[in-house]
């Protein structure tokens, strides 16, 4: 493994840290970090990830680098989450997901962080609206609500609950609804 797979000295002996002693610096993602934001997240998911809805959506798209963010901690990768090209219905959207963070940094807050990093660059970008399939106690602080039931339809079962979005404009939810896509690459 590359040292941007290993933790950082500071981060392996979590008990003695707080996410404030390990200095993280927050950009948006290169070609050059696609192995090692792949290999965080197969460490997070494990294979199980790929049976899920979600990664169907994603298979064979290519994400958003300008809007997708990683976390680094010097040369270590502490974090990383991804923004795909999305429509619903007539409608363009960001697709967020995965979001995985080094289990050495779990729960200090690393992960709203960079949702909040990538929605900053998505409003930035112009995007309107992010959707994801998620958790709504991890993302309702986040303002992320449960989409109304049957607006948005997904290409496979998904437990409407965890069906989420966010307006990053005012009024950018009205008339939105129909067939979720992530736009496939060419």
């Amino acid at each position: 493994m590359t040292a941007l797979n290993q933790p950082c000295e500071a981060a392996r002996d979590v008990a003695a840290l707080s996410r404030e002693a390990i200095p993280i610096r927050f950009a948006c993602e290169r070609p050059q970090d696609d192995g090692a934001v792949d290999a965080l997240i197969d460490r997070a998911f494990g294979p199980g990830r790929f049976a899920k809805t979600a990664e169907r959506l994603r298979e064979g798209a290519c994400a958003h680098l300008e809007m997708s963010v990683c976390a680094w901690a010097g040369e270590w990768l502490a974090g990383a989450v991804r923004l795909w090209p999305a429509s619903i219905g007539a409608h363009h959207a960001a697709f967020l997901g995965p979001i995985a963070v080094d289990q050495a940094l779990r729960r200090h807050g690393l992960g709203a962080e960079l949702v909040e990093q990538a929605c900053g660059q998505a409003r930035a970008a112009g995007e309107q609206v992010v959707i994801l399939i998620g958790d709504m106690g991890f993302f309702g602080p986040l303002e992320f609500e449960p989409v109304p039931h049957g607006r948005v339809i997904p290409p496979g079962p998904v437990d409407p609950s965890r069906l989420l979005w966010t307006a990053l404009s005012p009024d950018a939810l009205q008339g939105v609804g129909g067939p979720l896509r992530v736009t496939r690459a060419a």
